[in-house]
């Protein structure tokens, strides 16, 4: 089996939008059916990344912009990949990327304010800890390069790059029962700080709510 040695990280370019587009929506999923943007969206999957795609290519910067991230590669191929940013504002960002990726697609008013309606169920249990705090998401591996320390190594960029940015604290946020995020955190040395939990959000995902992990920045 490769060991951690054998990856590569790097910044994540524009050439590789369809891959963030990809992993943003396997993160929000965890071990769902769906996540934020599929529901929020309610497209089929072909669109959904698509319109991800264009929202990490937009001028719009947010969390899901590829200019955010950062890439673990075996073999010359993208792997892996998390972001990592100040926490301050990114809900405000991500709202502006999402609107001006939706009139760079077409969409109505109507339809703009649609996709934030049907986004809203999260409202209630969304958890991201601080505005101090350095923001690490949107964490995913394809399943055929799972168990080779990707993550790890891709956190460890992530911490020193918080570190350099003169941040004390990282934060990460998942699903409450995606067990292997839990787990895979807690060995990158965070521990659980809060969870929120809210039926309505059970009721629309499966899942009861959002568990926030964090740790200090060596």
């Amino acid at each position: 089996m490769a060991g951690r040695s054998q990856a590569a990280i790097r910044p994540a370019r524009r050439e590789d939008a369809s891959f963030i587009a990809r992993n943003i929506l396997a993160s929000q999923r965890g071990p769902l059916s769906r996540g934020w943007f599929d529901i929020a969206l309610g497209w089929d999957e072909p669109r959904c990344l698509a319109f991800v795609e264009r929202i990490a290519t937009g001028q719009a910067p947010s969390w899901c912009h590829v200019s955010q991230f950062i890439i673990a590669e075996v073999e010359g191929r993208p792997a892996a990949s998390l972001c990592a940013l100040p926490a301050s504002g990114t809900g405000p960002a991500l709202r502006a990327a999402i609107e001006a990726a939706a009139d760079e697609s077409g969409l109505s008013t109507s339809d703009v304010a649609a996709i934030f309606q049907h986004g809203a169920y999260a409202r209630n249990c969304w958890i991201q800890g601080g505005e101090d705090d350095w923001l690490i998401e949107h964490v995913a591996t394809l399943p055929e390069y799972r168990g080779r320390g990707l993550v790890q190594a891709l956190i460890d960029h992530a911490l020193a790059a918080g570190a350099r940015a003169g941040f004390a604290r990282a934060s990460i946020s998942f699903l409450i029962g995606n067990e292997a995020a839990e787990r895979c955190y807690a060995k990158a040395g965070f521990a659980f700080a809060e969870e929120k939990r809210d039926p309505a959000f059970e009721a629309v995902t499966g899942s009861p709510g959002f568990r926030r992990f964090v740790r200090a920045i060596p």
